[in-house]
């Protein structure tokens, strides 16, 4: 009888045990759920305006505090942003008996900041004011005007070097399948010189292997960032043809549209960068120039297959429009001509920053008809902190002028201005596939901050 007892004892304490560790578990499982739900409602960047009151209202348990970062050793110094304000609650830098501490920020409730000159701060945020959040970089930005664009443009991309598309095998001058480069080079690499000679061009590397005659070359390449040298051995094929079996290309074409122009004459577009087709790599760029463009033809997207816009370029002199200085992953960027500023219809707009977005109506700038016009777009997402910057915004296309001659959003649309409020948000980026009538876009300050 006491061993049965004993027994129901046991059993029962194992029993509790069990049901302890489950609580925690579901504890845990919760804790982790509401974290990575409240995860992307602050940015891990805010820029706020200088010299203006901004409202920051991101309805997240997240308490903390915020200082100012000094450039030498990202040490908290004295200066501090005029104050912070929520929920009846005030605070100013010059009030504070030591300057040297940070100050107090909640974010359950709106929070009014205001900073009058470009500098740098840090919050470090916890969630429930006890689980640790996020550090958040805090970066007050000269009020900005840009003039919103929306005119097609024709794109050529010169690379540095050559870029290595692909590796593959020939049949050599006895029949046998060779590959010369087969362990030396990889897809992505840039092949920057040979035997210590630039490389200016695909025509000109195939040269240069071509006079190689069998010698061992040596070749200068950027691989992931970094530059190395190589040694490859070309092969004769059996038409005596000095080759290292690879595929190289150097340029790349394509039509886009202007997102914005600058007082400087400075203009960003596409709000993407232009990747090689065949390794979706960014490509190296050289130089590049943009061209005028003529829109001929539209091919309509529907659901699963995207469209896309026909454009005629000359690529001649005569109709160089400005100068691509860089190819990012938030866009191309460079300078346009005179007559690019000249021919604009829109005045320059101030900017909205990421937090000032709201979902719902918004207009989109494109040129699907031969001028750029305004077409009515809802925006139906906000991802303030989503690691694809390219991806920060969903738009839906509601106009139905422009679904009926483009079924929404379709190639060649990559960079039509976002306008909301009188603001400029961003650019379109891409369209979903298996929905032509929404697509992604990113956030303007992105753009800027290239």
């Amino acid at each position: 009888m006491n061993r049965l007892i004993d027994m129901t004892k046991q059993q029962e304490r194992i029993y509790r045990a069990f049901l302890y560790i489950v609580l925690a578990a579901a504890v845990i499982a919760l804790t982790i759920a509401v974290y990575l739900a409240y995860w992307d409602k602050i940015p891990s960047t805010i820029k706020i305006r200088a010299g203006v009151e901004q409202e920051l209202d991101f309805k997240v348990p997240v308490s903390g505090k915020i200082y100012r970062v000094k450039e030498e050793d990202a040490a908290p110094v004295a200066s501090l942003p005029d104050h912070t304000e929520g929920e009846g609650t005030k605070q100013a830098a010059g009030d504070r008996a030591d300057d040297t501490e940070s100050i107090p920020i909640d974010f359950t409730h709106k929070v009014r900041v205001k900073a009058n000159a470009i500098d740098t701060y840090k919050m470090d945020l916890k969630l429930f004011g006890v689980i640790p959040y996020k550090n958040v970089d805090v970066e007050v930005i000269q009020d900005k005007l840009l003039t919103p664009s929306g005119i097609p443009i024709g794109i050529y991309v010169k690379t540095s070097g050559v870029l290595v598309v692909g590796i593959g095998e020939f049949e050599n001058s006895e029949g046998k399948k060779v590959s010369p480069a087969k362990y030396a080079l990889q897809k992505g690499d840039y092949i920057l010189q040979v035997n210590n000679v630039m490389v200016e061009n695909k025509k000109h590397f195939i040269g240069m292997v071509e006079a190689s005659e069998g010698e061992s070359m040596v070749l200068s390449i950027k691989r992931n960032g970094e530059v190395t040298d190589i040694m490859v051995t070309p092969e004769a094929n059996q038409n005596q043809e000095w080759k290292m079996g690879i595929w190289i290309r150097d340029n790349a074409q394509g039509i886009g549209t202007m997102t914005y122009e600058d007082a400087d004459s400075s203009f960003g577009a596409l709000g993407h960068g232009i990747n090689d087709v065949d390794t979706s790599l960014l490509m190296n760029l050289e130089e590049g120039t943009l061209y005028r463009t003529e829109i001929v033809g539209i091919t309509r997207g529907s659901n699963g297959s995207p469209g896309e816009l026909t454009g005629y370029i000359e690529y001649d002199s005569d109709n160089v429009i400005g100068e691509i200085t860089e190819n990012t992953e938030e866009g191309i960027f460079g300078i346009c001509d005179e007559e690019v500023e000249e021919a604009s219809v829109f005045e320059p707009i101030p900017i909205a920053l990421k937090q000032e977005i709201e979902m719902g109506p918004a207009q989109i700038i494109c040129s699907v008809t031969g001028e750029p016009e305004f077409y009515d777009v809802e925006i139906v997402e906000v991802n303030l902190d989503r690691d694809n910057i390219n991806r920060g915004i969903v738009v839906k296309v509601v106009d139905e002028k422009l679904l009926t001659l483009t079924g929404g959003i379709i190639q060649g649309m990559s960079g039509s201005p976002i306008i909301q409020n009188g603001k400029l948000v961003g650019a379109v980026t891409h369209v979903l596939v298996q929905d032509s009538t929404r697509g992604y876009g990113i956030f303007i300050e992105e753009m800027l901050g290239h």
